[in-house]
């Protein structure tokens, strides 16, 4: 019998993403419940080939799934993750609400699987943040080989990273360009279209906003609490996918050619990297694909032991949906139990 599972956060970009990654996914699944806000209850949403409801998340019985997979923010997260893991349901979190909480495992399927059994103790998996994860894919297998001392990175965020009402405004800012027509900024703190802004989330009294913060804290948490990091994190006005430009020192020698091999075996990456024009891949190339991307792999001549690269990944598959799926499909491989309370387990 397979596994019962609800999506909770439905009607949303990462919630419609998780059911048509679920959909594809490998997964042996008996039951997916869409589960929104009452708002949206009877609103239908793709599941596959197949239409689902949504049902209201104040009265929905969790006792019914073994797996829900949270995208709802982290207010109704906060609130909700431990009742549903009350309920006996393990809960995979896309918010940012349980990531630093040290009972609860922040996990990475191709860096860290094993921290997923840490879900015993609150019933809670946090996945990382979307820039977080394309870039800890990536160093994973250059750490284990060299040691990453400090990492030195600077996104180029897509305005989706932020949901649907930023898109919308990235759209209507374009649109009031070309038609001479004024359109304030709402969601940003500044204009979006043809403009890139260097802030990302709230500042924080380092200087530094809580996105790079997120990048620090989070890959010395998933790879290596020794691992230094620095981070500038760029809204740019592009829809979907991320970009990173990476600068990586490490204790031992690594060259370009064998880190370009390294990547190009290692689970979850896609290396396109000829030196020529277009032998590289951008965010447009990268929508709908589960791989992140990695191309410029080359060699610091300014520091030692230095690589640069650059790394493009669908915040909304990989960075957020994607994951979120590898995780369940990780506690699957590891038996993951039913749901004990459930009257049919």
């Amino acid at each position: 019998m397979g596994y019962r599972i609800a999506v909770v956060g439905a009607t949303g970009n990462v919630g419609t993403e998780m059911l048509t990654i679920l959909s594809e996914s490998d997964l042996d699944v008996e039951k997916v419940y869409a589960v929104a806000s009452r708002k949206s209850v009877g609103r239908e949403v793709s599941y596959g080939d197949k239409e689902l409801k949504c049902v209201d998340l104040e009265t929905f019985d969790f006792t019914q799934v073994d797996l829900a997979l949270m995208s709802a923010g982290g207010e109704v997260s906060k609130i909700w993750s431990p009742k549903i893991a009350a309920a006996g349901a393990i809960v995979i979190d896309n918010s940012s609400t349980w990531r630093m909480d040290p009972d609860v495992p922040l996990v990475v399927p191709e860096v860290n699987a094993d921290a997923v059994d840490g879900y015993k103790k609150k019933g809670i998996i946090a996945n990382p943040n979307c820039s977080t994860i394309q870039m800890v894919v990536a160093l994973k297998p250059l750490h284990d080989r060299a040691k990453i001392k400090r990492v030195v990175v600077s996104t180029y965020q897509s305005v989706s990273g932020g949901g649907k009402k930023n898109m919308d405004e990235l759209w209507l800012q374009t649109k009031g360009i070309y038609s001479n027509d004024q359109f304030q900024p709402v969601n940003f703190t500044k204009q979006i279209a043809f403009n890139v802004i260097p802030h990302i989330d709230v500042f924080m009294d380092s200087g530094d906003t809580k996105e790079e913060w997120k990048m620090k804290a989070e890959t010395m948490k998933i790879l290596d609490p020794k691992v230094k990091v620095s981070a500038t994190c760029v809204r740019v006005p592009t829809f979907v996918g991320h970009a990173e430009s990476i600068n990586i020192e490490f204790e031992e020698e690594l060259s370009a050619d064998e880190a370009r091999e390294l990547l190009r075996i290692s689970p979850g990456l896609m290396v396109v990297d000829k030196q020529e024009d277009g032998g590289y891949v951008t965010p447009v190339e990268c929508v709908g694909e589960y791989a992140t991307f990695i191309s410029r792999i080359r060699e610091d001549s300014t520091q030692d032991n230095t690589l640069n690269l650059w790394c493009v990944s669908d915040n909304l598959r990989k960075g957020a949906a994607l994951n979120t799926v590898q995780i369940a499909e990780l506690l699957a491989n590891r038996k993951l139990p039913r749901n004990a309370k459930s009257k049919a387990a």
